[in-house]
């Protein structure tokens, strides 16, 4: 469900067929199989051991940059701020991206082995590699694991204080597959989870907490509610009768208006940020060109069109540039 944003077809949606088919009509697995239409694409990049590194990948959702690239931006927006000598910020700013890619992948992983039931349900996710049987759990897990040790390495390359509020987003991130079940805002859940970074990103470049980070944070989660809820609307029909509960099931006819708030919200935390900071003329500048991004997704967003949510939920990678840009120069 979010932050993968991951289109399913081509050769991966006729496997996931193809393997539901010979379940069916050969329970006990006695029958010979053949190779399935995914496999051709590992013939093309090695056999067999290709054919396992694109799914890792697809697991890890290299595929996707978009969701990693949002769980860095608020840590980057945070450096930003903060003003460091150039040469920290450079440094901070290629731990995060480290980090983010090294977290964000892990997380994928832990939440499609939760929900690799739920996934099975729905048409956009059921051929991911733990739903479909290319990866089994207990490798998935073992995969999970030495994602996160990897996330941890880039984690104790920061100050203490930053380790310390590093640390304590577990508590945010484990539960967070659990949400969809229990709450009809689990874009709000993933909200906390994915913007603590805008919290470790300061405490890395400052030493501590501060107001401006808690600001960022508060935009973060609004921006969050704003682009999961746009994901989201995907899976409407498919949730509904997977069981599986979202904002935008939630909100139904007014999500556009509560998305259109959502980002109104974020631009307002990021400008109390800016304020907070003391930020020069061109962290507003860069906040003035942010915010037709939001704008132009309000503006065009069709919430009964999978493709259209889509486009307008990636776009949110490129709202963060002149944000960052403009905070880095402010």
């Amino acid at each position: 469900m979010a932050m993968d944003a991951s289109p399913r077809g081509g050769c991966d949606g006729s496997a996931a067929l193809l393997q539901a088919k010979m379940r069916i009509a050969d329970p006990a697995g006695a029958l010979p199989r053949a190779p399935l239409l995914s496999d051709s694409a590992g013939a093309m990049t090695g056999g067999a051991s290709g054919n396992v590194f694109l799914a890792y990948a697809r697991l890890a959702r290299l595929h996707e940059p978009a969701g990693f690239l949002l769980l860095m931006w608020p840590c980057w927006w945070a450096v930003a701020l903060a003003d460091p000598l150039p040469g920290d910020a450079a440094r901070l700013c290629a731990l995060f991206f480290a980090g983010a890619l090294a977290a964000r992948s892990a997380g994928c992983v832990w939440n499609d082995i939760v929900d690799r039931r739920l996934d099975a349900r729905v048409a956009r996710t059921r051929d991911r590699p733990i739903a479909s049987g290319r990866i089994s759990p207990l490798r998935a897990a073992l995969f999970m694991t030495a994602l996160a040790l990897a996330a941890l390495a880039v984690l104790l390359q920061l100050p203490p204080a930053a380790i310390a509020t590093g640390a304590a987003s577990v508590a945010l991130v484990l539960p967070y597959p659990f949400m969809k079940r229990v709450t009809w805002w689990p874009q709000l859940w993933l909200g906390l989870t994915f913007n603590w970074g805008a919290l470790v990103g300061w405490a890395a470049a400052t030493g501590g907490p501060g107001a401006p980070a808690v600001a960022l944070y508060a935009a973060g989660v609004a921006w969050t509610l704003g682009y999961d809820t746009v994901y989201a609307l995907q899976d409407k029909a498919d949730d509904a009768q997977a069981g599986v509960k979202s904002s935008a099931r939630r909100l139904g006819a007014r999500a556009g208006v509560a998305i259109g708030l959502f980002y109104a919200l974020c631009l307002c935390g990021l400008a109390a940020a800016a304020a907070f900071a003391g930020a020069g003329w061109p962290a507003w500048a860069g906040l003035a060109a942010a915010a037709p991004v939001p704008v132009w997704q309000v503006a065009t967003l069709d919430m009964e069109d999978p493709a259209n949510c889509r486009a307008r939920f990636r776009a949110n990678a490129w709202f963060a540039v002149p944000v960052f840009l403009g905070f880095l120069a402010g």
